[in-house]
């Protein structure tokens, strides 16, 4: 059984069916007109939670900040669709969504948590009787005018949240970088120095000094003299040597990059109920 002390921990938590599949998160929650026992809560469901469908809290629990209602997933998706942001639950829209859940009819109307649903003076509207409107001042328990069904009542104003964006950074593996070596073959061309012998003839006049190795032998002779020719050739050897280290190492580059993303604000608005003449500050 869901209690009024429940209701601030109802309101944003995650909804499951009977199975613990998540249905969606918590809107907002309806208390009975006569006993003030909360009886319907909302959840948002569909694509990313853009509607709300109403789900009975007969029977639903709560435990460890999750909402979990007898009902499976498909069961309250496929809901009778009513506009939630009326604030009030008719009895003609409570009695089609009690035949739909299979459950017994209650007392008839309901008043959302969130929204306080008031007629001329500060108070609330009682659906009990058809076309009754209580319009007597109603001052709670807290001393405060108006009925508040929201939970319970700190003081005369209301708080208005909004959400704001936490950017921060993840380091996650962006990629990977490796040294590989292979061979490839070029053509190198280089020029190198290289000599040769060449037959030269020399001719000397007879003179005193050479007169004796130039009689020596016969007068008249058949002779052959030889010499050996040399030359250099170029000769072509390979060495490996060293030529260079390389290693990888990485560097910090920072870059700016936009981040976008939807926030949701609160807007609080006054409804005057026809009344012109108002303070606005």
């Amino acid at each position: 059984m869901i209690s009024q002390q429940d209701i601030t921990s109802i309101i944003g938590s995650n909804a499951v069916d009977n199975d613990g599949d998540k249905l969606g998160k918590v809107g907002q929650v309806y208390l009975d007109d006569q006993t003030g026992r909360p009886e319907w809560a909302t959840v948002s469901t569909g694509l990313f939670g853009t509607s709300e469908t109403f789900v009975p809290l007969t029977d639903a629990t709560v435990s460890g900040g999750t909402l979990r209602v007898p009902y499976e997933k498909a069961k309250v998706k496929d809901a009778p669709r009513v506009d939630a942001d009326q604030g009030h639950l008719s009895p003609a829209e409570e009695e089609e969504l009690y035949r739909y859940y299979g459950i017994g009819t209650g007392t008839a109307g309901y008043t959302d948590t969130t929204t306080d649903t008031t007629t001329g003076t500060a108070g609330y509207t009682d659906t009990t009787t058809a076309g009754y409107t209580d319009t007597t001042t109603d001052t709670n328990r807290h001393g405060t005018v108006g009925h508040d069904t929201s939970g319970p009542t700190t003081d005369s104003a209301m708080t208005r949240s909004e959400e704001q964006l936490r950017v921060g950074t993840q380091q996650v593996e962006a990629g990977r970088a490796r040294l590989r070596k292979f061979i490839v073959t070029e053509n190198v061309t280089t020029t190198v120095p290289v000599s040769h012998e060449e037959v030269r003839i020399e001719r000397e006049p007879i003179t005193d000094a050479n007169i004796g190795d130039a009689l020596d032998g016969p007068a008249i002779s058949e002779e052959e003299h030889e010499v050996v020719l040399h030359a250099e050739r170029p000769v072509v050897a390979k060495e490996a040597v060293p030529v260079e280290r390389v290693r990888l190492d990485t560097q910090v580059v920072t870059e700016q990059e936009t981040v976008t993303d939807t926030v949701r604000k609160e807007q609080i608005e006054a409804d005057t109920d026809g009344i012109t003449d108002i303070n606005r500050r």
